[in-house]
């Protein structure tokens, strides 16, 4: 059966197109100079790097994604986010393939399209100076921590809304006052808020979807800052540590500890190696979790695959600047940027498959 003059001719013309027009290949999706600040993943094979490159004598933003661990990468429509000339960490988070929030500590935009719209969210009651540290999202709320400061007195306090939400509102019942105040959250098999002040004890709560929470007993002793980890497979980790600098400048005492599942109390007391100051902490499994750390100029991740008996660390020397975004996405891969864009070394996002024994620099092309 013959086609069609018309259809025919189309076919030719679209050929034609075709063969003038190359498929798009890393070159043309990765910017040139292009630099990674922030990589935020919803499964061990999917994942978006936010980053930075050279233009007009400044830095523009580009955004990836992936959906095959990095063997292809796709340009995203990235955010108005400029690169702060403080070091303020850029921050990306994506909940799934629509939804994602951006901040560089004080300013916040959100997607509800994939990238293709970002639009500016407010946080209520805010007043600067103020450092948004932490955005995470379990049960379609989007949480976040805030901490002011300023002569010696600060606050740090729960910001929620539903996600994608152009404005972040207080949780009431959920700050600290102090001197020097911190907090950390954590979302995966349920959510756990963790706020305290001048390394006294600390508060910490447990929700099951997000709307209800539960006081329950802090993970770590009186004077230590708890890091937390998501539920795996019914258990929980959390790292407790000192204040930065002891035992010597550059270092952290820190231990490992365990509840067997989400509000039960926490025990065990295994040493974790004390080179760096925290940077992130994250697990794998329930006895799966690495530590991220920088000091003297070299990037720690000190990982255990036992529980916390034994550990191996990695050494990252080249950068030694920040390690960010640690995370455990699923099936023991892992994923951490090095460096940030504008740093002397610039940066670089590694990525592990077994748990973060061995971890490798991943490509952009």
């Amino acid at each position: 059966m013959r086609a069609p003059r018309r259809c025919a001719l189309l076919v030719s013309v679209l050929a034609l197109l075709a063969a003038f027009i190359p498929a798009a290949t890393a070159a043309t999706v990765v910017p040139p100079g292009f630099q990674p600040a922030s990589t935020s993943w919803t499964g061990p094979d999917t994942g978006y790097v936010l980053g930075y490159s050279p233009c007009a004598k400044s830095w523009c933003p580009a955004l990836l994604g992936t959906t095959d661990a990095g063997r292809h990468w796709r340009r995203l429509g990235a955010p108005p986010v400029a690169l702060p000339d403080n070091h303020n960490h850029v921050a990306l988070r994506a909940f799934g393939d629509r939804v994602a929030y951006v901040s560089d500590g004080v300013h916040v935009r959100a997607t509800r399209d994939g990238g293709a719209t970002w639009q500016p969210v407010t946080l209520a009651g805010a007043r600067e100076p103020y450092y948004l540290s932490k955005i995470a999202e379990t049960g379609g709320r989007v949480f976040a921590l805030l901490t002011t400061y300023g002569e010696g007195h600060g606050s740090t306090r729960l910001y929620s809304a539903a996600a994608g939400s152009p404005v972040l509102a207080p949780v009431p019942g959920f700050t600290v006052t102090g001197g020097l105040t911190y907090g950390d959250l954590a979302v995966g098999g349920g959510l756990q808020v963790a706020l305290g002040a001048d390394y006294g004890t600390e508060q910490y709560w447990i929700s099951g979807d997000g709307a209800r929470f539960t006081p329950a007993e802090p993970p770590c002793p009186a004077g230590e800052v708890a890091s937390l980890a998501g539920v795996r497979d019914g258990q929980v980790a959390a790292l407790c540590s000192s204040s930065p600098g002891s035992p010597q400048p550059g270092s952290t005492e820190r231990q490992l500890r365990h509840s067997p599942q989400l509000g039960a109390p926490f025990s065990g007391d295994d040493a974790v190696p004390f080179a760096g100051i925290n940077q992130g902490f994250a697990a794998a499994s329930p006895v799966s979790a690495t530590v991220a750390a920088v000091g003297g100029g070299v990037g720690f991740l000190h990982s255990t695959a036992d529980g916390g008996r034994t550990w191996v660390t990695t050494e990252l020397p080249e950068r030694g600047f920040a390690l960010t975004d640690l995370d455990f996405p699923g099936r023991g891969t892992g994923v951490v940027v090095d460096g940030q864009p504008d740093a002397s070394g610039g940066s670089a996002v590694y990525r592990t498959t077994d748990g973060g024994k061995t971890w490798g620099e991943l490509r952009f092309g």
